[in-house]
């Protein structure tokens, strides 16, 4: 690999990153009544995802549809089997109780996303259907069509997750 090459993968993880931090600080500056501050975080935020995305196209990383859920597919199951698993101990064994829990519900959402993922490529040159997914604001629990009554991973009212057309 290049040192431009090494360079970009750098500054891909740096910049989604920054989108990520921007976005939650800006929820703190709205919850803290800055709606201005808040605004400028989104704006920058917006700004990073699109140096990101520069990044990783310029790494060859967006590849056809296929490639890119293939990509997904592996990208979730390594974490729901070894990273995650991991973490949770590594956690446990801290008594950082926050990090376990944290840890342990992105680790199930994971699975959910590894599966949701691999179906959609299973049926890619069918008919991989016209449904939103709903997103658990707590622990990110996707699911398809409609909410559940209660979130399966963490116990949130499914009146609380949002739709993603």
């Amino acid at each position: 690999m290049s040192k431009s090459e090494r360079n970009l993968e750098e500054a891909f993880a740096g910049e989604s990153q920054a989108n990520r931090r921007y976005l939650a600080f800006a929820q703190k500056a709205e919850a803290e009544g800055y709606p201005q501050v808040a605004r400028l975080f989104r704006a920058a935020a917006e700004a990073e995802t699109i140096h990101a995305h520069n990044h990783l196209r310029a790494l060859g990383g967006v590849r056809t549809t296929r490639e890119n859920l293939t990509e997904a597919v592996g990208g979730e199951t390594h974490e729901f089997k070894e990273m995650y698993p991991q973490m949770i101990a590594d956690a446990e064994a801290e008594g950082q109780e926050g990090a376990k829990r944290t840890f342990a519900w992105a680790n199930e959402v994971e699975k959910t996303h590894a599966g949701l993922y691999q179906k959609l490529l299973d049926d890619l040159d069918g008919d991989p259907g016209d449904y939103p997914y709903w997103v658990c604001p707590v622990c990110g629990h996707t699911a398809e069509r409609e909410a559940p009554e209660r979130c399966p991973v963490c116990g949130a009212k499914g009146s609380r997750f949002f739709k993603v057309e």
